[in-house]
Order: structure tokens, then C-alpha cells, then sequence
């Protein structure tokens, strides 16, 4: 079988270093090689794992899942949710900093780069790391879910008290994969715009994700940007 070995922050690949060696995992690899000789990839291929980079296995205090991937050119870069510095506000980030200002009162950032959330322990993942420019959803069933699945597996098994943000439908289908003893789970509806009236705002997860982390003496996330 061949060795792939994806560039990755040093803890994953560690703890992932069996899992990159899955067949699955090698016709993933294969099936995106595929992709970018006809069509545009999002993120790029160095900012697909950002999230790993920016959070190590040992840092991680918060995940929060996301979906797949912003779809639009200049959007992705590794973080679900997050937009870098110049680009466009997706309105679930919008919806995400007025419940941010909502509940903790700070003010509505004016750039979407959520990287110093990610860099103090919140695993900013996307149940899909990859899609192609302008298809929602086209890299679904690929093998990245059984990816990400692995991960909130490895944190549920090896981590105590992390808190799981699960924001939408799709993301609360991963409940099943958290050992609810060991680790707080905190449901709502998706920000998205078709959906954040009917349960996303009023959640105040900023603020139960810090009480639940000061209660467990770890240190509560800066929320500010």
C-alpha cells in the first residue's frame, strides 16, 4: 500500500498516522488529484488542514463542526465558518456575531478570520475538508466524513472535558460519536439564514462554553476578534 502522508501540525499526524494509511483514505487522495486536474478546489491544498495546524490534538478545548467548505473563490481556508481578512461576511458568520454580541456583548467583528478562536483550542472542523468551486456538497460521501468522524472520535476517547458544538442537523447526527460523560454537548439550530430564527438565536453557547470550561478549571475562550 502506499504511504500518505498528508502536512500536517506534528500531534495529529501522530495520532492519525494509521488512519492516512486506510484505503479510504487513499481513494480520497486519489478522487481529489482527480478533481483538480478539471475543476477548482476549495481551500487550498496547504490551507486544508489549517485547522489541525492552528489547533493542536493536546490544545483542543472546543469543536465546533461545520458542514463543508465556503464554496465561493477566496472564502475557505481550513476553518469552518471562517472567512480570511478582506473577504466577504457569509451571512452564518454574520448570524454567528450577532449571537456572539447577543450574549456576551462584544461588539460585531469587522473581518471574518475566526483564526485566534482556533489557536486558543477551538477546532474549527468541517465534517468535509474540501469542495469544488461554486458545488455545495460535491465532495460529500467521499471519504472525509469517515475522516472526521475518526477525529471526534479520537477527542471523545483521549480528551477530557472538551466542549462538542453541534450547530444544525447535520452536525447533530455526530452526538452519537461523544461520550457524553466525559465531554459537554451543546445543541442548536444552523446560523444559517433559513434556519437561525427557529433555534440558533438565544443559544448563548459563547457564553456556556466559557462557564463550562472555568468550571472544569480550564481556561475560557477570548471571544474577541
Amino acid at each position: 500500500m502506499q504511504t500518505i502522508n498528508p502536512r500536517i501540525e506534528s500531534s495529529w499526524k501522530m495520532i492519525l498516522n494509521e488512519e492516512f494509511q486506510q484505503p479510504y483514505f487513499a481513494q480520497l487522495k486519489a478522487f481529489l488529484v482527480t478533481e483538480k486536474s478539471k475543476h477548482r478546489v476549495f481551500p487550498p491544498g496547504e490551507e486544508i488542514f489549517a485547522a489541525f495546524d492552528l489547533t493542536p490534538f493536546e490544545n483542543v478545548k472546543v469543536v465546533i463542526l461545520g458542514q463543508d467548505p465556503y464554496h465561493g473563490y477566496g472564502q475557505a481556508h481550513g476553518l469552518c465558518f471562517s472567512v480570511k481578512a478582506g473577504t466577504a461576511l457569509p451571512p452564518s458568520l454574520i448570524n454567528i456575531y450577532k449571537e456572539l454580541e447577543t450574549d456576551l456583548g462584544i461588539p460585531r467583528p469587522t473581518h471574518g478570520n475566526l483564526t485566534p478562536w482556533a489557536k486558543q483550542g477551538v477546532l474549527l472542523l468541517n465534517t468535509v475538508l474540501t469542495v469544488r468551486e461554486n458545488t455545495a456538497d460535491s465532495h460529500k460521501n467521499k471519504g472525509w466524513e469517515q475522516f472526521t468522524d475518526k477525529i471526534i472520535d479520537l477527542v471523545s476517547t483521549k480528551r477530557n472535558n472538551v466542549v462538542f458544538v453541534l450547530w444544525g442537523n447535520n452536525a447533530k447526527t455526530k452526538s452519537s460519536l461523544i461520550d457524553i460523560n466525559r465531554h459537554c454537548i451543546l445543541t442548536a439550530a444552523h446560523p444559517s439564514p433559513l434556519s437561525a430564527s427557529r433555534g440558533f438565536f438565544g443559544c448563548n453557547h459563547f457564553s456556556k462554553i466559557n462557564k463550562y470550561l472555568t468550571s472544569n478549571n480550564i481556561a475560557p475562550i477570548n471571544w474577541h476578534l
